[in-house]
């Protein structure tokens, strides 16, 4: 998510406690925010995917192969 729509996430929220908005102006919101939630769990995800674990008999273990492929706890087909 770019800067631009950050700061109009942070417009939108300021105005909201001023003044209120009009539901154009939620829609929008609301649309910025489930953007914004979207692009942390992406970047949160890229980061969990590259996490090297080493197990007890010294195997090592890369998350994102063991579990980044699975969809609601089940494998993806």
């Amino acid at each position: 998510m770019d800067e631009k729509k950050i700061r109009r996430i942070n417009e939108l929220y300021r105005k909201s406690k001023a003044e209120g908005l009009d539901e154009a102006e939620k829609a929008e919101q609301a649309a910025l925010r489930r953007e914004y939630i979207l692009s942390i769990r992406a970047s949160l995800k890229g980061q969990l995917d590259n996490i090297d674990i080493q197990e007890k008999d010294g195997s090592i273990t890369n998350l994102g192969e063991r579990f980044g492929k699975k969809i609601h706890g089940k494998p993806a087909n």
